[in-house]
This record gives structure tokens, C-alpha cells and sequence, in this order.
């Protein structure tokens, strides 16, 4: 049974999450990948380098996906990241789009949870 692009992009962050980097972008990133992040130059390798990077640095690193979307190429997750399990964490919304069942753009945008906030409602 073929996987949908749901299920890819989940895949995807879960490998890049548990530190599978290199696993996660040999089955998941098309050839011509570009992505959004304006911390990094918009190449692949740029961004695959800061995710190993990452990975290496906090080990414990977590991801709960909360939420997924799919509408044709376009694939939106909405998920719980910690660095560390005392790290609040950050709400993320990691957008993909894919062509030929590989990721070839990818948008994150985040927003930290802060400790006290007037928002009873919470971030999810």
C-alpha cells in the first residue's frame, strides 16, 4: 500500500527528530528540494547540515504532532518540539510540498511556549 504524503511528511519529521537525518532526506527530499528557513541558505545540504547539528546537540529532542493537513501537493503539520524534556518546547508548523512523492519546498515557522501565559486556551 502506497504511503500518502501525510504520512511521508510525519515520517520525515520523525526521523529528522530522532536524529535519522540522513536516513529521512535519502528517502524523503527530492532533487530539486528548496526550503523557507531564513536562518539557512535555501539549499538542502544547508539545512540537513543545522538538523544534524541539532540532533547531535539536544539527543532527547521530541515531537508530538498534534495536527495534519493534506491538500493535494501540499502537506501542513502542526506539532509539539522540545529540545530537552525540561524545554517548554515550541509549536510548529512545518509546511511541505511535494512533487512525485518527494518533498521539493519546505516552510517552519515557531513560536515558543511561554511559561506564564494569559491564554487559557494553551498553544494547541
Amino acid at each position: 500500500m502506497k504511503n500518502s504524503l501525510r504520512d511521508k511528511a510525519v515520517s520525515f519529521l520523525q526521523m529528522v527528530a530522532s536524529g535519522n537525518v540522513r536516513e529521512a532526506y535519502s528517502k524523503y527530499i527530492g532533487p530539486d528540494f528548496r526550503h523557507h528557513n531564513a536562518f539557512f541558505r535555501g539549499d538542502a545540504d544547508s539545512l540537513m547540515l543545522a538538523m544534524e547539528e541539532n540532533a547531535a546537540k539536544n539527543p532527547h529532542k521530541t515531537l508530538e504532532i498534534k495536527r495534519v493537513i493534506e491538500e493535494g501537493d501540499t502537506v501542513v503539520v502542526h506539532s509539539h518540539v522540545k529540545q530537552t524534556q525540561e524545554d517548554l518546547g515550541a509549536a510548529v508548523v512545518h509546511i511541505f510540498r511535494f512533487h512525485t512523492d518527494l518533498i521539493v519546498e519546505l516552510w517552519d515557522v515557531g513560536q515558543p511556549i511561554p511559561e506564564n501565559s494569559p491564554n487559557k486556551n494553551g498553544v494547541f
